[in-house]
């Protein structure tokens, strides 16, 4: 029997036992409506398609590339958050290509966290700001976040109270799950204070920047003075540009923390197939009305599934950001606990959603709906949900 100290600090993958059973459901012929993981649904821009399929076919793009990425994609990525944020970045130094932001994350923890070495994530929060941690041995200092709390000052609790002092901080605004949002620019102006002051890292999970509703715009952490100074930013492709599959994100921002990805990758990987960045250079480049349109789209599901849910009685709230709706279990149903809620609604509303205790500490009192079906089968799930609500 072999053991494997870093697979056991892992916990069993919550999200796993919901889908087996959702799978299970869907042999037997029924119909789950998933409104589970967050997958985009739609096809990726069909002028970015176009040139990877032109890429595809010069045999050049079918070598080795480079892990750090191709130097004219990283331009890219630079001319974006100029034109985007009035941010100067040096392509060669302050921008790294990732395999998808996942990848980005993990292997940075990887290249900077040391065993003991504490870093401050929220909770609760996507699975991977807080494991990647874990597997490059670290520790955990949690924040909790969630409605009526004041982010900043939890984290200076947390911190007051973290021994010893924590090397890192991991946020992620907007938020998954809680889809919380900072507004303008003063909360990362004292996270960026707060960091210097304290000698501590920030890695900003920026990945749903274009996500936004009802007029809200999501600042960028670096465009606060100083922000290069303590820490970097991740983007991705995957949700702005709906290229799920593609796994093209980056990392930017300190060239310190940036040159640590850049070196570990170079270690690690070859960089992604070559056809894939000449196509994400079209997607950060071309015309931008294709993100508008996925926007758009996200917005009106939102407003369908809060709609329904409240006219069933489920009163939730409506996100300003995200692709996501965090809702609170109905107080007659919350003894379940979120694991046996989830699975309650796939056996008795065909609706599957993800159980908030797989997001951590704080998240059991509430489910997540994923924006990832068109708007007939929204409201199909919501007519389930409201009979098995009437139950209750």
């Amino acid at each position: 029997m072999f053991e494997f100290n870093r697979i056991k600090r892992l916990p069993p993958y919550v999200f796993a036992i919901v889908n087996t059973l959702k799978m299970e459901y869907r042999r037997k012929g029924e119909d789950i409506i998933d409104l589970g993981m967050g997958n985009p649904d739609m096809p990726a821009p069909k002028h970015v398609i176009d040139k990877l399929c032109e890429a595809a076919h010069n045999p050049r793009n079918h070598r080795y590339s480079a892990s750090k990425g191709i130097t004219q994609l990283r331009v890219a990525i630079t001319e974006w958050y100029k034109r985007r944020y009035d941010v100067d970045l040096d392509p060669e130094t302050e921008a790294v290509v990732t395999i998808g932001s996942k990848e980005g994350l993990s292997h940075l923890a990887l290249a900077t966290v040391q065993p003991g070495d504490v870093v401050m994530t929220p909770t609760p929060a996507y699975p991977i700001h807080p494991y990647s941690v874990i597997i490059a041995g670290g520790e955990i200092s949690s924040i909790p976040i969630g409605p009526g709390m004041d982010f900043f000052e939890e984290m200076e609790k947390t911190f007051k109270k973290t021994w010893p002092r924590p090397k890192m901080l991991i946020i992620n605004f907007p938020h998954n799950p809680t889809t919380q949002v900072v507004e303008g620019l003063d909360f990362f102006k004292k996270v960026v204070d707060f960091a210097k002051e304290n000698n501590i890292i920030v890695i900003h999970d920026f990945a749903y920047a274009d996500l936004v509703f009802d007029d809200y715009k999501a600042p960028s952490f670096l465009q606060v003075p100083g922000a290069k100074d303590v820490g970097v930013e991740f983007f991705s492709l995957t949700k702005s540009y709906s290229m799920a599959g593609w796994r093209v994100g980056f990392c930017c921002g300190n060239k310190d923390v940036v040159g640590a990805l850049i070196k570990i990758k170079s270690y690690l990987d070859y960089g992604m197939f070559q056809p894939i960045q000449i196509a994400s250079i079209v997607a950060l480049r071309g015309p931008q009305d294709c993100v508008e349109e996925y926007r758009r789209i996200y917005e009106s599901r939102r407003n369908v599934l809060i709609k329904g849910l409240n006219n069933a009685g489920w009163r939730v709230e409506s996100p300003k950001a995200t692709m996501f709706v965090w809702a609170e279990i109905p107080e007659s149903f919350k003894k379940m606990g979120s694991l046996e809620f989830c699975k309650y609604l796939i056996t008795e509303a065909k609706v599957a959603v993800s159980p908030g205790i797989g997001f951590g500490e704080g998240g059991d009192n509430y489910v997540r709906f994923a924006l990832v079906e068109n708007e007939h089968r929204i409201k199909q799930a919501v007519a389930g949900i409201k009979k098995v609500l009437n139950r209750g």
